[in-house]
């Protein structure tokens, strides 16, 4: 009995050993021969046969996505600051020192309204003697208007006495024919006829020489009569007055200042609306044009949604930033918006919202699976839908889904019509 018990273990212990050895063997060409890993001959067919039956019997998994109007790209979102619609630097256009500076920084004005007042004083001088020399000149005009008509009745007198000299000179010549008079009598009444007309001669050239001159003497008026002009012009850049009806947002100077020319007093701005400039870049452009609607939020007012308009393109861009400086036009009817506010503008796009879907869920050219139940009964049909516009990785769809249709999103594998599926965690429902 011992003998057969020893006889059994020392037959175990052979099998054991014979099997080790053949474990040893069978990784040694596993890791000389990688291949033998999944060679068929190694693993049973008939057990690796099943479960693959098994997955292709299995329904395909899908996710589903609720179709709904949505748009194909982004709206386009930029950032500017606010300004007045209407800007204007209030500049003093003469020296002088100021002496007023009527309105601070937030004051209403008016246009045409005295915002600041230089001291004329100087003004005030240069206009007097230029009325002045105003007054010199046109006494010169009557002057020469009184010179003007001496010459006039000078050279009536030396007409009329050239008459009398024509009519003695006929009358001695014909006594002398008659032999009562001398003859050399009637050669001086010729002579003294001459010597009339010469004068009348010289006193019509002294007409002319005067009327040149009250000519001169009129333009000269006409001259100083600019200067004055000129100098009452330089009296009013004493007085500051408002270009434009408007808020006062900077002040720049004080009473008591030296101005020049040119410097600025204050800066005034229109805020019945507001402009913003925003740079878009140049892969942008197309999707903006003039008279576009836009979408305004400004940080100061979260909760205030705000609608502008583009009121214009710049034709220049930066060439460096390859970005176009376009400007948006919004509604300040309160007066709540300032200037230098950040605002965020978004330029939607110019197509009316479609249905839109990820590329995913066509199969073919133009073919999505709409899912009909829900759970285990769902199953999809194939629905054929005219395609629009594609952009990154999405497609609208401008026929053929409706709004609320649910469709495939993603299939692991191909589907066929009438096929049940199997609805993903990522399903939408």
């Amino acid at each position: 009995m011992l003998g057969k018990i020893l006889h059994k273990r020392q037959k175990k212990r052979k099998i054991s050993a014979t099997c080790g050895n053949s474990t040893i063997v069978f990784l040694f060409l596993i890791l000389l021969f990688p291949g033998l890993a999944g060679c068929d001959s190694i693993f049973s067919k008939e057990v690796e046969a099943r479960p693959k039956i098994n997955r292709e019997r299995r329904s395909p998994r899908v996710e589903v996505a609720i179709a709904s109007l949505d748009r194909l790209r982004e709206p386009l979102a930029y950032i500017g600051n606010t300004q007045p619609v209407r800007q204007v630097s209030l500049r003093s256009q003469t020296e002088g020192r100021l002496l007023q500076l009527n309105v601070d920084v937030g004051d209403r004005v008016q246009i045409g309204q005295v915002l600041a007042k230089l001291d004329d004083t100087i003004l005030r001088t240069n206009l007097r003697e230029a009325e002045a020399e105003l007054a010199a000149r046109k006494s010169e005009v009557r002057s020469a208007l009184n010179e003007v008509s001496n010459a006039q009745v000078r050279a009536e007198q030396a007409e009329v006495e050239l008459q009398q000299a024509k009519a003695d000179a006929a009358r001695n010549i014909s006594l002398a024919k008659a032999g009562a008079l001398s003859r050399q009598q009637a050669e001086v009444a010729q002579k003294d006829a001459a010597v009339a007309a010469k004068v009348l001669r010289s006193a019509r050239e002294q007409i002319r020489i005067e009327r040149e001159t009250l000519a001169t003497a009129r333009q000269r008026v006409k001259v100083q009569l600019s200067a004055v002009a000129e100098e009452r012009e330089r009296l009013s850049y004493a007085n500051l007055t408002s270009p434009i009806s408007g808020i006062v947002f900077q002040r720049l100077t004080e009473p008591g200042n030296l101005i020049q020319p040119g410097n600025e007093l204050l800066k005034l701005g229109n805020f019945s609306e507001v402009k913003i400039v925003v740079p878009v870049s140049e892969l942008g452009l197309s999707r903006v044009r003039v008279g576009q609607t836009v979408k305004v939020r400004l940080d100061a007012f979260p909760q205030q949604k705000i609608q502008g308009r583009v009121s214009r393109i710049s034709p220049a861009a930066d060439i460096t930033a390859r970005q176009i400086p376009v400007e948006v036009i919004i509604p300040n009817p309160q007066r709540r918006i300032g200037s230098g506010l950040l605002a965020r503008v978004e330029f939607g796009d110019r197509t009316p919202d479609k249905i839109v879907v990820p590329t995913t869920a066509l199969q073919g050219k133009d073919t999505v699976f709409i899912v009909e139940g829900d759970g285990d009964s769902a199953t999809v049909k194939a629905q054929t839908v005219k395609l629009g516009d594609r952009y990154n990785d999405r497609v609208e769809i401008i026929s053929g889904l409706k709004p609320g249709d649910r469709f495939v999103a993603r299939s692991s594998r191909p589907l066929t019509t009438g096929q049940s599926v199997r609805l993903s965690a990522l399903s939408q429902f």
